[in-house]
């Protein structure tokens, strides 16, 4: 936690509801599991003082007192029987145990054949759910990180061996062709190529890609060239025919998936703001070739953030 965090103290949240109320008492009791608010041993439930907290918590009383209940958000300073340091180590404590769980959940599933991508989305999204709730830096947080990202290069790796067929050499120094207003899936793919595949690469925009007979398709509509295939997004497509093997593309190709297609099934939820950036910038009116351009930016700055 920061020094100001540190310097805001805490919020305390004090309820109670009537007998009648037994259901929503254990739905408020979720919540504020979920929210990762400690129960004082006197009474209520505290968290560390910040912005989203109070908002959550004043949310919370809101709905209880409509519950007929009463409820009161506290901000305290300091709690006379527990120093702050030791309140701290409660918090840590208590994403440990979320998170020696996790990693053993983990443990279990990547036995044998390993995990199968849904039970490694669902892995992942609690994964996001504990590390937004881990107010103080658990130096669990970094292992089990490393754990999701191993399962999931397994998983990718495996995809990629069945599926590299095409020699590289092929295609170097070739023109692409895709759709008009490149999204996150088609200006990815083409920093993948670029990067990757052909640097040489140019790339062109038309609706059909007959009329450029030369050029190589991309994500364009029927079977013409690299584009979706099953469960895949082209990015995920070329980078299995390919056999391109960098970890942080795996990672990239789960981000890319999870942001085109809306099925999260990797857990994956970063790359919905680069989405709704790209879909920004088209609205303004950028061209297709300076959407592209800033598009593999984008990306290119994403691959150099992953470790």
């Amino acid at each position: 936690m920061t020094v100001a965090a540190h310097k805001a103290g805490w919020l305390l949240l004090i309820f109670s509801l009537p007998v009648s109320q037994a259901a929503y008492r254990v739905d408020v009791w979720r919540k504020l599991r979920r929210y990762g608010a400690l129960m004082l041993p006197s009474s209520g439930y505290v968290l560390p003082n910040t912005a989203a907290n109070q908002e959550k918590l004043e949310w919370l009383a809101a709905s209880i007192r409509k519950y007929r209940g009463r409820a009161s958000v506290v901000t305290v300073q300091s709690f006379d029987d527990l120093s702050h340091d030791h309140l701290s180590r409660l918090f840590l404590e208590a994403r440990a145990r979320d998170y020696q769980q996790l990693a053993g959940e983990l443990k279990k599933s990547t036995k044998g054949a390993g995990a199968g991508s849904a039970k490694l989305a669902r892995l992942r999204r609690r994964f996001q759910e504990i590390t937004a709730i881990d107010f103080f830096g658990s130096p669990l947080r970094s292992r089990v990180e490393a754990m999701l990202e191993r399962a999931g290069s397994r998983e990718a790796e495996a995809d990629v061996a069945k599926g590299a067929t095409r020699v590289k050499k092929e295609f170097r120094g070739k023109v692409w062709v895709t759709r008009p207003r490149p999204g996150i899936d088609r200006t990815a793919s083409a920093w993948l190529i670029r990067k990757f595949i052909d640097p040489a690469s140019k790339f062109l925009f038309a609706n059909d890609a007959r009329k450029h007979p030369k050029a190589i398709p991309f994500d364009m509509f029927g079977d013409a060239g690299f584009g979706h295939r099953g469960e895949d997004c082209t990015f995920e497509t070329l980078r299995k025919q390919f056999g391109i093997r960098d970890a942080k593309v795996a990672v990239i190709a789960q981000i890319v998936h999870d942001a085109d297609l809306d099925d999260e099934k990797f857990g994956r939820h970063e790359g919905a703001g680069l989405d709704r950036v790209l879909i920004g910038w088209a609205q303004q009116g950028v061209s297709d070739d300076e959407l592209l351009r800033r598009g593999m930016e984008l990306i290119e700055g994403l691959y150099q953030s992953i470790s």
